[in-house]
């Protein structure tokens, strides 16, 4: 069968099960585009590349499916690397189709031209430059394979326009998947896994620190049936955020700079830490040496690069946490830790949890709320987040009960995550997505309103309102002399009058005392829903490895 370059890029899709592709067109990705439109394949036209980068791994999060974007040579190509950078470093699976100029034109500075496959090289698992029309089946089946194993991560296609637009025939099978040099991590080592279980057994104090590697490895049921077997506690990085629901007797949060402060007071006092699944990345851990302090450190991880790189392990394993944990759990029968430790622990948790304001003081408690939109909802949604304040407050406040529910850009911090990423989550999610922003990372989202409208794509949003980079207003209190420079957002819009030119209804609240009433309108709204939540300036991230934290009230 004869099919044109773009027509065998959108077969090859079809293969692989995609659904929906999230882009923006142009020139030289006009031919994909074209053909999407006689295929079962749902093309959704987003305000912005970026955009369709985060919906593709929002979509990716919460389907477990490889997401696929696509956008335009030039300066569409560049507009995705920063969505393929966040999913690098989370490890979210997803494929960029990029158009390109011709293939005589390439190196020759063309109109709309970058070497989109040497920029993207750093923060993908692989990059393809297509040069010959019979490759494409090929390489797209590749891409995908790539993306969704092993540890998951974005590959690019680019594809020059003449490609596209050739004709040749199509393979009546599908060629096999052999890539030299890409090699699944196989099963991980039995001596190291004996070695883990004797820690375990002469530990004192056991702590698991439970990463994203747990949640993408499907290994959550696992992970749950070891905790209940042994009753070690746990403590969570934010990819690690589900494995046990909050609320669990041996969850004790998430660790880190702007984690809970028990949790990281609980991981400084065990004397054998289980990393199952973590990068062990700076902002979990500020120091490797301060990390180690007197205790053993065993470290889990499917990717061999990871272990060791920011904190050298006592018993490093390379393997899949699901087959490590059933290779571990016939080992640590009968085993539980000491009921003194857990004691210990759970005098932490309550010594150094803090009550909350929940009285009125002419602004809402965001802590407060997240609790209440965790309890009015029984927990039963997504949480998508931007990065900065309302990240941690729904990180530490939110009680997540499933893997999969926080929807957060973790290792790259990208601000203008939060609501493409719950767009693309709502496409697919079988439960209400409710993006959580901050009023300055809502201000990098606001066109995708557009993307929303267009395809009725229903997301809540909740949007913490301080006219203020709340992160970055601390962090110049803390460290420059409360020097606030570059910080207020004046000139904001309202965003209620905003939500309205889109035909989207909206409130605003408050007041602790209108909480309950603001996430009733939110949630029970047919369709998308705005909430404006007034918050305090100076209301705190957290209160995690530092009391020295912005107080409550101070004349800027």
């Amino acid at each position: 069968m004869k099919l044109t370059g773009a027509e065998m890029v959108v077969k090859a899709l079809e293969q692989n099960g995609v659904k929906i592709v999230f882009g923006y067109p142009g020139a030289s990705n006009c031919p994909i585009i074209d053909k999407l439109s006689f295929s079962s394949i749902k093309h959704i036209l987003t305000r912005n590349e970026q955009g369709a980068a985060h919906m593709a791994s929002g979509y990716a999060r919460v389907t477990k499916e490889v997401g696929v974007c696509t956008a335009t040579s030039g300066p569409g190509a560049t507009n995705l690397i920063t969505g393929i950078a966040t999913a690098y470093m989370d490890s979210v699976p997803v494929v960029a189709l990029t158009g390109q100029v011709t293939t005589g034109l390439i190196g020759k500075d063309a109109f709309q031209e970058v070497d989109i496959t040497g920029a993207t090289l750093p923060f993908t698992k692989h990059s393809y430059l297509v040069k010959r029309i019979e490759d494409i089946p090929r390489i797209v089946n590749e891409a995908f394979h790539i993306a969704g194993t092993g540890r998951p991560g974005p590959v690019l296609i680019d594809f020059p326009m003449d490609i596209l637009k050739a004709v040749c025939d199509y393979p009546e099978e599908t060629p096999e998947i052999n890539i030299r040099g890409y090699k699944l991590t196989g099963k991980a080592n039995e001596s190291q896994i004996k070695k883990i279980a004797e820690a375990i057994k002469d530990a004192k104090k056991p702590v698991i620190l439970a990463g994203g590697g747990i949640v993408i490895s499907d290994a959550v049921d696992e992970f749950r049936q070891l905790i209940k077997a042994t009753d070690i506690p746990v403590v969570s990085t934010m990819m690690g955020i589900g494995v046990l629901p909050s609320s669990s007797p041996r969850c004790y949060g998430m660790i880190g700079s702007h984690g809970a402060r028990r949790a990281n007071i609980i991981l400084n006092r065990a004397d054998v830490v289980v990393v199952m699944g973590s990068r062990l990345g700076d902002r979990s851990v500020a120091h490797a040496d301060g990390f180690k302090n007197n205790k053993k450190v065993i470290h889990i991880d499917i990717d061999p690069a990871e272990i060791g790189k920011n904190v050298v392990p006592d018993i490093p394993v390379v393997g899949d946490i699901k087959d490590v944990i059933d290779q571990l759990m016939p080992l640590v029968e009968g085993y539980k830790a000491d009921p003194a430790w857990i004691a210990e622990a759970d005098g932490v948790r309550e010594s150094a949890t803090r009550p909350l304001v929940t009285e009125d003081t002419g602004f809402v408690n965001p802590k407060y709320f997240m609790q209440r939109l965790s309890d009015k909802t029984n927990s039963e949604i997504y949480v998508s987040t931007e990065v900065g304040q309302n990240q941690i407050w729904a990180a530490n406040y939110f009680n997540f009960t499933t893997p999969r529910s926080l929807l957060t850009s973790g290792g790259f911090g990208t601000m203008g995550y939060g609501l493409p990423a719950a767009i693309g989550a709502a496409t697919a999610a079988e439960k209400p997505v409710v993006a959580v922003m901050g009023d300055g990372s809502f201000q990098m989202d606001m066109p995708e309103l557009g993307t929303m409208t267009q395809w009725h794509i229903p997301v809540k949003m909740v949007v913490f309102e301080n006219d203020r980079l709340g992160m970055v207003h601390e962090h110049q209190y803390l460290l420059y002399n409360s020097n606030y420079q570059a910080v207020t957002l004046d000139g904001s819009p309202d965003f209620c009058k905003l939500a309205g030119a889109y035909g989207i209804p909206s409130s605003v609240i408050t007041e602790n005392s209108e909480t309950d009433k603001g996430i009733d309108e939110l949630m029970n709204a047919e369709g998308s829903y705005l909430l404006v939540v007034k918050v305090d300036p100076f209301e705190p991230t957290g209160d995690a490895l530092n009391e020295n934290r912005m107080p409550k009230k101070e004349a800027e």
